[in-house]
């Protein structure tokens, strides 16, 4: 009995198994029909991408042919950076994907951890550009590889183009009406920082050419601290729908009001565990609790629309509520 029972389990393990490879497969070949056939925004971010894939080979094959680290370390720096930019052109792609049993939503929010992920990875470089203006000011200047301004030229150029491509998402605290929004904003501020940090590596000699003292330091220092403040912003704005705080954009005041107007109604008791969230930006739901007396002639639908339409004056389409009777 036990061996039958096994056996039974195992099957059924495989045949899940068996369903979720399908499952991924079929959305990685959604992801590559898209890309195909996708908006210009989603070509324009493929183009971005093939030119820094092709610019860290070149860069990691010079450096491993002359034995420089430095190229070789920047590649695979460059290496990971189109990595993100790939999840994020996965994500626009998967996105599209319908809702179903299994994820209701869709896949929208996939925009949203993509955003959330190039914060964090920027966030973590700008911490890596303070330990390397640090290392600058500790060590002697004339003794640090400037061949690594060629390499910084050119990185500069392939990055102005995506800062041109993404242009129309320019800006540091926007407001995102969809979840596109957000994760073509991230991808702007990507290549924005990485043409920052070239832009001090280039200016750093030439600082030091004029005499000025420990320039390399300062100019990355000043780099760190402009990548900071830009990409913080969208940090806070991408976890904080992650950890489904409230609406920045609906004040709290207005949802006070709301709960006041549905608790001076005579029919209602109590009004409790009121909670509204975005599932992606553009997209609020919210969910409370009424406890009502329960009257012969009372009309529960009615009250039901009336708590709803508050809520909808406020953009609260996808509300429930649930109503216990005393």
């Amino acid at each position: 009995m036990e061996k039958n029972e096994a056996v039974k389990y195992s099957d059924s393990f495989s045949d899940q198994v068996k369903e979720d490879k399908f499952w991924v497969l079929d959305l990685v070949l959604l992801a590559f029909r898209i890309m195909r056939t996708g908006n210009q925004r989603m070509k324009s971010l493929l183009f971005l991408i093939s030119l820094n894939v092709a610019h860290s080979t070149v860069e990691f094959a010079i450096g491993l042919f002359t034995g420089r680290i430095g190229l070789v370390s920047d590649a695979f720096h460059l290496t990971f950076g189109s990595g993100l930019l790939t999840f994020s052109l996965f994500a626009m792609a998967a996105s599209q994907r319908k809702p179903d049993h299994v994820y209701t939503y869709g896949l929208q929010r996939l925009q949203v951890l993509s955003a959330f992920t190039n914060a964090l990875f920027l966030l973590l470089e700008s911490f890596s550009i303070a330990v390397g203006a640090l290392d600058a000011f500790i060590e002697d200047e004339s003794e640090r590889k400037h061949y690594l301004v060629v390499s910084a030229v050119t990185n500069l150029m392939v990055n102005l183009i995506g800062v041109c491509l993404f242009r129309n998402y320019a800006g540091i605290n926007l407001v995102y009406k969809k979840p596109e929004d957000m994760n073509y904003h991230s991808v702007w501020l990507h290549v924005l920082v990485d043409s920052i940090r070239s832009a001090g590596l280039i200016s750093a000699p030439w600082f030091q050419s004029l005499g000025a003292n420990n320039a390399e330091a300062l100019s990355m220092g000043l780099v760190s601290g402009a990548v900071f403040m830009l990409v913080m912003p969208l940090f806070k704005a991408s976890g904080g729908v992650l950890l489904q705080m409230a609406p920045p954009h609906i004040p709290t005041s207005a949802l006070c009001k709301c709960w006041g107007q549905i608790t001076c109604r005579e029919d209602v008791i109590q009004v409790s565990e009121a909670r509204f969230w975005e599932v992606v930006p553009g997209h609020v739901v919210g969910s409370l609790l009424l406890k009502a007396q329960a009257q012969q002639d009372m009309d529960c639908g009615a009250m039901v629309e009336y708590v709803h339409g508050l809520y909808r004056e406020l953009g609260i389409h996808d509300l429930t509520v649930q109503t216990d009777y005393i």
